[in-house]
């Protein structure tokens, strides 16, 4: 199979070693170009390593782009990870079109981020999808998918690295053959049931320490460990990520008020939140790095009766 691969970054790397590890021919690689002072693209050194026809285009919807991949003579189109906008005229021009990867059960969850909101919003499943890319966000005809538990106490991290990734690179794979070999059926997914979100940054990522502990907790899972749920002590940003809740069962169990810091230990410092603690295991101050609750807690001055948010 001769495949042009549209991608970046770690999973884009993943899909490339995966197809080239079973026998396919990569015969052209499509990533986009850096932002100045950034880390070179993993997909875009293993692609140069490999000695592989690499196209960085600030645009797809260029001609070059798009006589490039003419060029290559590729039965199949494949895009993994990808955030700039590929145009219909690129999409077809593979003998067997293109297929893409989106990490959630379409229609539910089209736009970027598409792991932390079901984990935010507490679901208990999510899944990836295969699908034909169309000029709307995540709106084309699927072609299979692939479901996966959310635990309790699951975080971005443990999802998408652990169970997403993987599943994904073996889920391009598997729709690839059953798109050239003629097998595949495509379905119009259901606007009905469709719902978008957008980025999952730090404007959405700011805990509100008077939401009931479950929401909470659930911010800072599903933003573990990006974008950082975060809070404030001092006007100085503090950034929560490996964390436990702890329910009250009774009013006398209460301690402190909400946002209130009620304990600080060797490995972790607690706050009082709607119904509950967190305990914070793992966090990052202002500036600093990513240390336990204890330590970060210790640098900020944090102690039992500081008030977090402020």
């Amino acid at each position: 199979m001769r495949v042009a691969l549209i991608g970046q970054q770690d999973f884009g790397k993943a899909v490339l070693e995966a197809f080239l590890a079973r026998g396919d021919q990569v015969v052209g690689v499509f990533c986009a170009p850096e932002k100045p002072g950034a880390r070179p693209d993993p997909f875009k050194l293993d692609a140069q390593e490999k000695g592989l026809p690499l196209f960085q285009f600030d645009s797809l919807r260029s001609a070059e782009a798009q006589n490039a991949m003419r060029a290559l003579d590729a039965d199949l189109g494949v895009m993994a990870f990808v955030l700039q906008f590929v145009p219909q005229e690129l999409v077809h021009i593979p003998k067997h079109g293109t297929i893409q990867f989106h990490p959630s059960l379409l229609p539910r969850y089209r736009g970027p981020s598409a792991i932390n909101w079901p984990i935010i919003r507490n679901d208990t499943e999510t899944g990836l999808t295969i699908f034909r890319p169309t000029d709307g966000l995540d709106e084309g005809p699927v072609i299979l998918q692939k479901r996966t538990p959310i635990g309790p106490d699951d975080t971005l991290g443990n999802v998408y690295f652990e169970r997403l990734f993987p599943l994904g690179v073996q889920a391009l794979l598997e729709a690839a053959d059953l798109v050239v070999g003629g097998l595949h059926l495509e379905h119009e997914q259901d606007e009905a049931l469709a719902t978008y979100e957008g980025w999952c940054r730090a404007d959405a990522s700011r805990i509100n320490w008077h939401s009931h502990v479950d929401m909470v907790y659930n911010l800072i899972r599903g933003c573990n460990p990006a974008p950082g749920a975060w809070t404030t002590f001092k006007g100085q940003k503090i950034q929560i990520f490996d964390a436990r809740k702890s329910i009250f069962r009774r009013f006398k169990d209460v301690e402190g008020h909400v946002a209130e810091v009620t304990a600080v230990s060797d490995t972790s410092f607690t706050v009082s939140a709607q119904g509950g603690h967190v305990e914070v295991f793992k966090a990052k101050g202002e500036g600093g790095k990513k240390d336990s609750g204890g330590a970060v807690a210790r640098a900020l001055g944090l102690q039992p009766g500081s008030q977090l948010g402020t």
